[in-house]
């Protein structure tokens, strides 16, 4: 029997710390982390002005980057893909890339209150400027009016991280 490579995935608000948890689980595994934002920033540069932009860019790596992550976990080597998966058309694709040859999954869901995303959000801003016009609470609350947890019918293998302001 063929051993794989698992994909993990995540779906959280933004700000909620997804990318923070990729990079760790990434570490603690010894996988392939890849990055949708240094993807677009690489192939994009300075294009991405707002959501809009962002949600067309996505769209166009998508395609590109999942042949390459299924042959890797093919070859037997977990990958920590850090695109979010914030709602169900976002789930559908990493659905695409493990289902059909019943590769493991793991789904990883930051369940994370409003607040605690804001104040990381700030914190952000001051750490990576370049992202500063991006990551506002106006922009928060535009990209979370579409956010959709994961529903048990999706058939995700969830693991729920749970953070709680302190």
């Amino acid at each position: 029997m063929r051993s794989y490579g698992t994909l993990i995935f995540f779906c959280g608000k933004m700000g909620a710390g997804k990318s923070t948890l990729s990079a760790k689980i990434a570490r603690e595994r010894g996988a392939v982390l890849i990055s949708e934002d240094e993807w677009l920033a690489a192939f994009f540069p300075g294009e991405i002005k707002d959501f809009n932009d962002y949600i067309s860019y996505s769209y166009r790596l998508k395609p590109v980057l999942r042949s390459h992550v299924e042959q890797i976990l093919m070859a037997g080597t977990t990958v920590v893909l850090d695109f979010p998966g914030n709602t169900k058309k976002q789930r559908t694709w990493f659905k695409d890339i493990y289902s059909q040859r019943g590769i493991p999954h793991e789904l990883y869901h930051l369940a994370v209150d409003d607040e605690i995303c804001l104040k990381q959000l700030k914190q952000r801003q001051k750490e990576q400027p370049e992202r500063a016009q991006f990551d506002t609470e106006e922009v928060f609350r535009v990209v979370t009016g579409y956010f959709e947890p994961p529903e048990v019918s999706e058939g995700f293998n969830v693991k729920v991280v749970e953070r709680e302001l302190a």
